[in-house]
Order: C-alpha cells, then structure tokens, then sequence
C-alpha cells in the first residue's frame, strides 16, 4: 500500500522551454531512483458510462477525483501494476493505491475479488457505489528527476485509445498533440529556491492541465460521446 499527500502544480511548455528546462533541471537534480532514463506510464481511467467522474472534475470543484489502474511500462497479465485513487483539495494532491498482480486487478474491479486492506475496502466502494467501468487508456513517456522531497515529473507523447484499453496491450494510441508537454512539481512543502528563479525567468506559470479531462473533451468533439 502507498499514501502520498503533496503540493503539486503543473506547467504546459512547448519543445523549446521543455529543452531549456530539462537541461537545468540536471544542474540541480538526480533522474529518479528506480527509472534512471525514460520510460512510459500506462493506464486505465474508470469512470461511469456517462463519464461523470471526469466531467465532474472539468468544472473547476475543489475536489477532484479519479479511480485508474497503472503500469511503467507494458506489463503482462501475471506482472505487478497499481490501483489508484486520486483525489486533490484546494492544491493538495492525495493519492492512495494498492499493489495487485495485473489480472486480479481486473478481477477486482470486476467485482469477481475483493483485497481486505483498507484502501482495497475504499476502492471496493467507490467502484461499486459509481458503477465506475475501464473507458480510456492513456500513455505517456517520462521524464523524472528527485531532490530530497522535491520531485519534477516531466510527461510527453501523450496518447490514448477507447478500444483494446488492456494494459498488457502495449502503449500505442492517438497523440494527443505533439508540441505539448507537461511538467509537475511535486513537493510537501516550499518549492527550492533554484526552481522559482528558473520559471521566473523563462515566464513560466501554473496552469491547469489534466490528461484524461483534455482526451475526453478530444473525443466528445470527435464522437459526441
């Protein structure tokens, strides 16, 4: 089981700030731990068949809330993968998630097993009393770099696909755009000195960006959803 509560922010840059800052993130900054290059996060966002969990969150609440299944990388049915709640307040990120082996996962959420820890208990609930269903896969390629408390994620070639949304499917899907990238600054509690220079410097500022939130409003417009 893993709790994490942290401040987070976002900030779209395009190709040209995403070069300048990723090569002052290294001054400063060791790639993470247990990804020491690139790699590519997968997952399956649940939702209603009226997608209101989602739709919920675009209308700017205080509290947001999301239920997905996550892998790095392409994992096979037996692998380990996570089962996640995403909730945010007012800027504080909180998300809780359980370990599962990829096939239980889909079992679990199924209905067809339960896990008796107590996030397995709240996922069980929140699944069941939302009728929540696997909709969109969403990929992404990362970048992360680590700091003491302080963690910068850096995510592109975001892609996604409505259909053959299994895990173990690989990471092919629709790009979402190609001169998008998003950095997260993850911290508990004041962000270090260096950073708030940087993002001075080149104009760089918060914004609000959610990858499910933006493939939804994409395929909405495309297929009425």
């Amino acid at each position: 089981m893993n709790v994490f509560d942290r401040i987070e922010k976002k900030y779209i840059l395009d190709e040209t700030k995403y070069n300048i800052i990723t090569q002052e993130i290294k001054k400063h900054m060791q790639l993470d731990q247990y990804h020491k290059k690139q790699y590519t996060i997968s997952s399956i966002y649940l939702d209603t068949d009226n997608f209101d969990m989602i739709r919920k969150s675009l209308e700017k609440t205080t509290y947001k809330e999301k239920v997905r299944l996550r892998s790095y990388d392409t994992p096979n049915i037996n692998d380990d993968v996570f089962l996640e709640i995403k909730k945010k307040y007012m800027g504080l990120g909180n998300k809780r998630r359980i370990k599962i082996k990829l096939k239980e996962a889909y079992d679990f959420i199924e209905g067809k097993i339960q896990n008796k820890t107590q996030i397995g208990k709240e996922l069980e609930y929140i699944i069941k009393k939302n009728n929540l269903k696997p909709k969109i896969f969403i990929a992404y390629d990362r970048l992360a770099f680590e700091q003491k408390k302080f963690r910068i994620t850096l995510d592109y070639n975001i892609r996604y696909r409505t259909e053959n949304i299994n895990l173990e499917n690989g990471s092919s899907g629709k790009l979402l755009d190609k001169n998008i990238y998003i950095l997260e600054a993850k911290a508990q509690n004041a962000y270090p000195k260096w950073f708030i220079e940087l993002l001075n410097k080149e104009r760089i500022y918060p914004s609000s960006f959610s990858k499910y939130g933006n493939i939804y409003k994409k395929i909405k417009k495309e297929r009425m959803i």
